[in-house]
C-alpha cells in the first residue's frame, strides 16, 4: 500500500469515527451520557470530552510539526486537565458541535497537504519516530479504542441509533 493509500484511509477514517462519536452520544439526555455504569470508568459524556480534548491537543501538535522545525511535542497527561473538567460541565451538544466544526477543520487541513508534510517531524519523549503521519494514525487508533467504550456503554443505556 502506498503512503498516499494510507493517508487517504487514515482522513476517512477520521471522517467516520466522528460520525460514530456523535451516532452514539445522539438520542440520550444529559442525565444517561453523564451516568457512569462502573465505577472508576468515565461515562459516555467523558468519553466524548476526553475525545474532543484530545483532538484538540492533536490538532494542536500537528499545526506545530507544520509550522515549526521539529518542535518540541510534550506529553499529554488527562488527569487533572482544567480544559477537559471545563468541557464536562458544558452540555455535550455544545462539545459535539466544537468536535464536529474542529474535525471538519482538521480533515481539510490534512487534504490539502503536499505529500512531504506528512513526514514534518516532532520530538515526543515516548516516540523515537514522530511526524504528521504517526500522529494522525496514532489519533485514529487512540479515538477507535474509545468509541468502543461509547459502543459499550450506549449498549447498556439503550439501544445506539442507526
Amino acid at each position: 500500500m502506498s503512503s498516499q493509500d494510507s493517508t487517504q484511509r487514515w482522513l476517512f477514517r477520521l471522517r467516520e469515527q466522528a460520525r460514530d462519536i456523535y451516532r452514539l452520544a445522539s438520542g440520550l439526555n444529559e442525565a444517561q451520557l453523564s451516568q457512569r455504569l462502573e465505577a472508576g470508568q468515565w461515562s459516555l459524556k467523558e468519553l466524548v470530552c476526553h475525545l474532543a480534548r484530545v483532538q484538540q491537543i492533536f490538532v494542536a501538535r500537528i499545526e506545530a510539526m507544520l509550522t515549526k522545525d521539529n518542535p518540541e511535542i510534550p506529553v499529554y497527561e488527562p488527569d487533572g486537565d482544567a480544559e477537559f473538567e471545563r468541557l464536562v460541565q458544558r452540555p455535550l451538544v455544545e462539545t459535539m458541535t466544537g468536535l464536529i466544526t474542529e474535525r471538519q477543520r482538521l480533515l481539510k487541513r490534512l487534504e490539502s497537504l503536499e505529500p512531504a508534510d506528512w513526514e514534518r517531524p516532532g520530538q515526543h519523549p515516548e516516540f523515537p519516530s514522530f511526524n504528521v503521519r504517526f500522529q494522525v494514525e496514532y489519533m485514529v487508533h487512540h479515538e477507535a479504542h474509545h468509541i468502543y467504550q461509547m459502543f459499550q456503554r450506549r449498549a447498556w443505556l439503550s439501544a445506539p441509533p442507526r
